[in-house]
C-alpha cells in the first residue's frame, strides 16, 4: 500500500493484546469541485472568517471552538479538554464483541479506515487478530474517539489488511415512519415474475466496471471550454410514452433489457415464462362447420340440386357425405318418391367421377 498520511495514531485493544495502530483513510472523493465567482466580471467569491466583536478578519491560529449554550453564551472548549476525558477510548480502539457480519444493519455504514501496523513490534499481534477474524468469519465491534467524540465501529478483514467501518449509534438511525406507502396494494403473482425475469435479465455486474459517467462528461465539457471549443451536446433521447400499466412496464423492461445484452427478444415472447407465444391457424373444426351445415340442408333436396352441388370437385364432398349418417336416411326417403334414383351414395359418387377431367382440363 503506498504511503497514505495517517489521520489518527492509537491502538487496538483486544483483551490484554495492545496493537499498536495508525488510522488511514480508506475512501476518497473525486468529484468535480466548483468555485464560486461574481458572474459579471468573473471574480472569486471568497469566505472571510472575521470576529463579530472586533470586526476584523481572523487567521485560523486565533480561531478554537466552543459551545453554545441555549441562552446564546460561548462557552469555550479547547483540545487539552478533549483529550483529558475520563474515557478510555480516547487514544485505543476497544473491540467489545464479535459478531456475525449479517448482525451489522448496513444503515449504520458511515467512513471507512484501513488499519496500518505502527511499527515492527505490532506486526505479529496485528497479523494474530487478523487472522482470527478470517478463520471466525465474524467482525469486531469496537468503540473509539476521533474528532472530538466517541464512535462505534466494525473491524473486517480486506485481503490482508484489518479495515475499520465507523457505524452510527443505534438510535441515530430515524425509524422510517410515514415513508412506506399508505394505500393498500395488492401485487398479483404474474407481476412478481415479471420482476423475477426482469432481475434475471439484468443478472449480476462487476462493481469494477462501473464508472461515473457524469465525471466523466463534467471533464470533457471543462476541457472543451478551456480550449475554446464548443461542448458537445448531449443527444435528445426519445420521449417514452407514459406507460400506465405496470405489466406492460415490466414487459418493455425486460426486452429491453434483453436487447442490451444482445439477446433474442422474442416479440411474441412471454416475458414471465420466457415461452414464444404459439401460432395456431383457423381450427380445422370451425372451417369443416359450412360444409357440413350445408350438405345437411341439401341432403332434402332433388338428385337434381346434389348433382349441381357436386359439379365442385372438393375433397370435403365426399367426407361430408360419408359423415351424413342422418341425412342419407332422408335421401333414401326421398329417393322412395323417385324410381330414377337408387340411393343418395350412388348418386354423390357418379358427380365425384365426373369432377375429375375437369380437374385436369384445368
Amino acid at each position: 500500500m503506498r504511503q497514505v498520511r495517517s489521520i489518527w495514531n492509537g491502538a487496538i485493544s483486544f483483551g490484554l493484546v495492545s496493537i499498536p495502530i495508525k488510522l488511514v483513510n480508506a475512501t476518497e472523493s473525486h468529484s468535480i469541485s466548483f468555485r464560486q465567482i461574481h458572474t459579471e466580471d468573473g471574480g472569486r467569491i471568497r469566505y472571510r472568517k472575521v470576529c463579530e466583536l472586533e470586526d476584523r478578519e481572523v487567521t485560523q491560529a486565533e480561531i478554537g471552538k466552543a459551545y453554545e449554550d441555549a441562552d446564546g453564551t460561548m462557552i469555550p472548549i479547547t483540545d487539552d479538554d478533549l483529550a483529558q476525558l475520563p474515557i478510555p477510548t480516547a487514544r485505543t480502539i476497544e473491540i467489545v464483541a464479535f459478531v456475525p457480519a449479517d448482525r451489522i444493519d448496513p444503515l449504520q455504514m458511515d467512513a471507512a479506515y484501513y488499519l496500518s501496523a505502527n511499527g515492527v513490534p505490532a506486526a505479529k499481534p496485528y497479523t494474530l487478530l487478523r487472522e482470527a477474524l478470517k478463520r471466525s468469519q465474524k467482525v469486531a465491534i469496537a468503540k473509539y474517539a476521533l474528532r472530538g467524540r466517541e464512535r462505534l465501529g466494525m473491524l473486517r478483514v480486506v485481503d490482508d489488511v484489518i479495515a475499520m467501518h465507523g457505524l452510527l449509534w443505534p438510535d441515530e438511525i430515524r425509524v422510517p415512519e410515514g415513508v412506506a406507502p399508505d394505500t393498500s396494494v395488492t401485487v398479483r403473482d404474474k407481476e412478481l415474475d415479471l420482476a423475477d425475469a426482469l432481475m434475471d435479465t439484468l443478472g449480476e455486474v462487476d462493481l469494477a466496471d462501473l464508472h461515473d459517467d457524469y465525471r466523466e462528461a463534467v471533464e470533457e465539457m471543462i476541457t472543451a471550454k478551456a480550449s475554446g471549443e464548443q461542448p458537445a451536446e448531449s443527444p435528445t433521447p426519445a420521449p417514452s410514452g407514459k406507460v400506465l400499466d405496470l405489466m406492460a412496464a415490466l414487459e418493455k423492461s425486460v426486452r429491453e433489457a434483453k436487447e442490451s445484452r444482445g439477446e433474442d427478444t422474442g416479440e411474441d415472447a412471454d416475458a414471465g415464462t420466457g415461452k414464444k407465444a404459439e401460432v395456431r391457424p383457423i381450427s380445422s373444426r370451425s372451417a369443416r362447420a359450412t360444409p357440413k351445415q350445408t350438405t345437411g340442408k341439401k341432403s332434402t333436396s332433388s338428385a337434381t340440386k346434389k348433382t349441381a352441388s357436386s359439379k365442385k370437385p372438393t375433397a370435403s364432398t365426399s367426407t361430408s357425405a360419408k359423415k351424413s349418417t342422418g341425412a342419407t336416411k332422408k335421401t333414401t326417403t326421398t329417393a322412395k318418391k323417385t324410381p330414377a334414383k337408387t340411393t343418395a351414395k350412388s348418386a354423390a359418387k357418379t358427380p365425384t367421377k365426373k369432377a375429375t377431367p375437369r380437374k385436369r382440363t384445368a
